[in-house]
């Protein structure tokens, strides 16, 4: 049976991808202490990473918000598995960082990140509303244009370990 919540991302056309496999030896998730943390997260779609390259050079802002949206997507789909293939015990999105690999003199941060942020509230409500923070860095791996962590906060206090 369908929760409200994926219901909500049907309804909004929301088809969460397949995750990449993890590349080294981090959890792409932990949950302690009724918090969920969702590793870094690149715009990737399975194994193939979109929009890589540095914004302000040969990607535009627009670009970047796609990239942006994408991880976002990809947030989701690591909290779906996190919390055994539903969102029940979510409830709210606390955080979200992004790291903006971007040209010295970009300084937009913030309105790449806007696409992740309005993501996370339509999907979430009110209860999407996080804190963030935005900045520039000189290279990610693989030469990704953007990485965003999360943090949300969940309902119970059953850890579900990573394997």
């Amino acid at each position: 049976m369908a929760t409200e919540l994926e219901n909500r991302l049907r309804s909004l056309g929301i088809e969460l991808p397949t995750l990449p496999t993890p590349s080294t030896t981090y959890a792409p998730f932990i949950i302690a202490n009724r918090t969920l943390y969702i590793s870094g997260q690149f715009p990737m779609m399975g194994e193939v990473l979109h929009y890589p390259g540095k914004i302000g050079g040969n990607l535009s802002i627009e670009d970047a918000q796609k990239a942006a949206h994408l991880c976002a997507l990809n947030i989701l789909a690591q909290v779906k598995i996190a919390c055994d293939e539903s969102f029940e015990r979510i409830n709210r999105c606390v955080r979200l960082c992004g790291f903006v690999n971007a040209v010295e003199d970009f300084s937009d941060y913030s309105k790449v990140m806007d696409e992740a942020s309005n993501l996370m509230i339509q999907v979430f409500g009110n209860l999407g509303r996080h804190t963030r923070s935005a900045g520039g860095v000189s290279s990610l791996p693989h030469n990704a244009c953007l990485e965003i962590d999360a943090i949300f906060a969940l309902e119970d206090e059953e850890a579900t370990p990573f394997s």
